[in-house]
């Protein structure tokens, strides 16, 4: 089974801590959608005609595209791979563009979850990040998607916003809970540099949250969403039992994947390919039927540390027999040596021949992944 994943990059405007790749012109819709359709017809044998299990609709803001531009979207990939069985077909989405109208229009097309984007209930914290939407607008969504039979309903979050206070998080969070959704995702702000956050932070106009700050705010996330019966599968994600994203949940389990659109990424298993994060380029490229592709090629260690790197970051584990099934008898002793200390420390557990951070471990987890890796 594998996923596709569709990058849709029109923004009606730009989000202040936003890296993704995005652009505010809709003059390209139309060249992009015709596009996409030929990527997918010229790279459709990258995961080996494995049958697609999810589609995930990324961006940008793929809630800028129309019924229509999505039902040409849906005939190609319909034609093009084996999607009978597709189990989970994911539409992102800005709380403001999910109107009774255009709600509606989706009825026809096959999306089964969405994913919105609130970020924060708080009206400041929204114009502070630059959002188009207010939180009216994010509990009307929600409650649209509800009355038009969409409950599996995920929202981002984000925490560590310069002046947030614990209150003010646990707040956030509350109301998110009073939701009744199946899903919730929650980000630390991060300062990327070439975004408008990074400049504010370079010119001293906004201070990042203190790490003692965020380790609280982080902790606060978990007990909060877990008292509240949200099973914590991975960092950053919590789910209500059977309704994990399964299409997430395939970049940190080792399936393969095809990523379409400028930026996208793609991973069948023996290498990573990646599209030019620039939409005239990218349509050149699918113009000439060459597309303006980066490929690795991943060998043996590259593979394992891949394999340590998503696998820790998930409730489930590493299996240390697959370790040594995959990458040889050397890569599990090492293994279990560099994980030794931080056994001894509970940083980690193992168990069922497993294994996963520890509720401590979690808070420290790029440091235990990197001791991990193969050097």
């Amino acid at each position: 089974m594998a996923g596709l994943y569709i990058h849709i990059p029109f923004c009606a405007k730009r989000c202040l801590y936003c890296d993704f790749f995005s652009n505010t012109e809709m003059k390209f819709k139309e060249p992009y959608i015709n596009a996409i359709i030929r990527e997918m017809e010229l790279r459709q044998e990258y995961i080996g005609k494995e049958p697609v299990e999810t589609i995930y609709f990324g961006g940008g803001t793929p809630s800028q595209l129309q019924a229509g531009d999505f039902e040409r979207i849906f005939e190609a990939a319909n034609r093009l791979f084996d999607t009978s069985n597709c189990k989970e077909i994911t539409l992102e989405a800005n709380p403001d563009d999910m109107t009774p109208e255009y709600i509606t229009s989706l009825r026809s097309l096959p999306f089964n979850r969405v994913s919105m984007g609130v970020q924060s209930f708080k009206e400041k914290d929204l114009r502070f990040l630059n959002r188009r939407h207010n939180r009216e607008q994010a509990f009307r969504a929600v409650a649209l998607c509800k009355e038009n039979g969409i409950r599996n309903i995920s929202i981002d979050l984000i925490y560590g916003l310069p002046g947030q206070t614990l209150a003010e998080w646990e707040t956030n969070l509350n109301e998110a809970i009073g939701l009744d959704i199946p899903h919730i995702s929650a980000y630390h702000l991060i300062y990327e540099e070439g975004t408008a956050l990074y400049k504010l932070m370079e010119t001293g106009k906004v201070t990042p949250a203190e790490e003692e700050l965020s380790v609280t705010l982080f902790s606060t996330l978990i007990y909060k969403l877990t008292e509240a019966g949200y099973l914590h599968y991975e960092i950053s994600n919590f789910a209500r039992p059977g309704h994990l994203s399964q299409h997430n949940s395939s970049y940190w389990t080792g399936k393969k994947y095809l990523g379409i659109g400028p930026s996208a990424h793609s991973y069948n298993g023996e290498s990573r390919q990646w599209n030019i994060s620039s939409l005239p380029r990218y349509l050149q490229g699918i113009k000439t039927g060459i597309p303006d592709i980066e490929i690795e090629k991943l060998d043996i260690n590259t593979k394992y540390n891949d394999f340590i790197i998503t696998g820790l970051r998930t409730m489930w584990g590493i299996r240390t027999t697959d370790i040594r099934e995959r990458f040889g008898e050397e890569k599990q002793a090492y293994l279990e040596q560099q994980a030794a200390t931080y056994l001894r420390q509970g940083l980690l557990i193992h168990e069922n021949d497993t294994l996963t951070l520890s509720k401590e471990g979690i808070f420290i987890s790029d440091g235990i992944m990197s001791d991990l890796l193969w050097v």
